[in-house]
């Protein structure tokens, strides 16, 4: 029989869960991926949120078991996180995103998170897992210049008058249709595995190269997306770059799903070992969770974002999205925890250089990327300093 302070512990711990997935639902992965086609009148607020919720949750059931293995299970090496410290870890989290909601700073949830984890682990006495760290550091810092640059690069293609956009944006539909083919996808592997069209392919084709039928598959799709949208733009431009918008809101929704609910269950792993609880069943409580915070509050955000965007233009969204969804899932494939608020920022300031850099704050930059280091730290400290005062109380 289990224990009911243990029952207590998991209900404290799971509301906390709920909290963040609630939380990342109506912040910047519920609100932002549909922003730009709302600005450019592509879609209502109301039907936008609705269907990034549905998406989030598709992408946290489908693709979110890498990154909450992740924040669970690999940020501390030779330590399991203790109910206690899983509760410590989650409270701090959620209380660091919550004063950032309603004070107005900009916390992002995975430097607060991966913090929080790292500090109650590192007080438990684990070590440090420093080549997960090393991923993590490559992938924070890599983003906004590489996020950033292919926005800045896209976003030149499109306003280049040289470039008939019935040419660029089927061309740049292709790219995202190539990126789908060796995106992987849990209904495509085996039980418990995901899988990819690409890798699918290959396995059907045992005989050739799997080099080249990933490369086969991938040109495929590239080729399929890329004659539909120009059909598309051929008979209404408008229409088809709106199309487009769309279509990339709803990437970049699944993928936020993907890459943001293991920030709210990982934590939660270690205290539901003793249940057997299926995966599967813990990935759908936290889509779940995001999908309550898209509807309750992520409207009201996207009808605040959908102003800014309009005044980016649907090819500076364009240009934005693409990146966006790009580095969504090379997190999500390696399992790296990631602030959307990161990937997103830097997608559009990179947009921003490319139509003069006027409307960039050099300012706010600066005061955005110490908000993002003070997160990480504060929650580290706060992390590892809250449970060492707990455990040494109830030793």
């Amino acid at each position: 029989m289990v224990a009911a302070g243990t029952i207590a512990t998991f209900l404290v711990a799971g509301g906390a869960s709920l909290f963040m997935a609630w939380a990342i639902g109506a912040g910047s992965s519920g609100s932002t991926p549909f922003a730009p086609a709302v600005g450019a009148n592509a879609i209502s607020v109301m039907r936008a949120g609705f269907f990034v919720g549905l998406l989030g949750l598709a992408g946290a059931v489908l693709q979110g078991a890498n990154v909450t293995e992740a924040v669970g299970r690999e940020l501390v090496l030779n330590a399991t996180i203790s109910p206690m410290a899983a509760v410590v870890a989650l409270l701090t989290a959620a209380i660091l995103v919550a004063i950032g909601v309603f004070a107005g700073y900009p916390i992002a949830t995975a430097f607060t998170v991966t913090g929080a984890v790292v500090g109650v682990g590192l007080a438990l006495g684990g070590d440090p897992a420093w080549p997960k760290y090393q991923e993590i550091a490559i992938m924070w810092v890599a983003t906004p210049f590489v996020g950033g640059g292919i926005a800045y690069g896209v976003a030149r293609t499109l306003r280049n008058e040289r470039v008939p956009e019935s040419v660029a944006v089927p061309l740049l539909a292709g790219v995202v249709g190539a990126v789908l083919a060796i995106t992987e996808f849990v209904v495509l592997g085996p039980p418990g595995e995901a899988a990819s069209l690409a890798s699918v392919g290959a396995a059907n084709f045992p005989g050739l190269p799997s080099a080249a039928v990933y490369v086969a598959v991938a040109l495929a799709a590239a080729a399929v997306v890329t004659l539909a949208l120009w059909l598309d733009v051929r008979e209404d431009p408008e229409a088809g770059q709106r199309h487009f918008l769309l279509a990339l809101g709803g990437l970049v929704a699944f993928s936020a799903g993907g890459s943001q609910v293991g920030l709210a269950l990982g934590p939660l792993l270690p205290l539901l070992d003793p249940f057997e609880v299926p995966l599967v069943a813990v990935l759908f409580g936290g889509g779940f969770g995001l999908l309550v915070g898209s509807w309750t509050g992520a409207p009201r955000m996207i009808k605040a974002l959908s102003q800014d965007y309009s005044a980016l233009g649907p090819r500076r969204s364009i240009a934005a999205l693409i990146p966006s969804f790009a580095i969504a899932q090379t997190a999500v494939f390696f399992g790296i925890p990631v602030s959307f608020n990161e990937i997103i920022v830097s997608a559009i300031i990179g947009s921003g250089f490319a139509a003069g850099g006027g409307d960039v704050s050099g300012k706010k930059m600066g005061y955005t990327v110490l908000a993002w280091i003070a997160s990480l730290a504060l929650a580290f400290g706060l992390g590892y300093g809250v449970f060492t005062a707990v455990d040494a109380l109830l030793a």
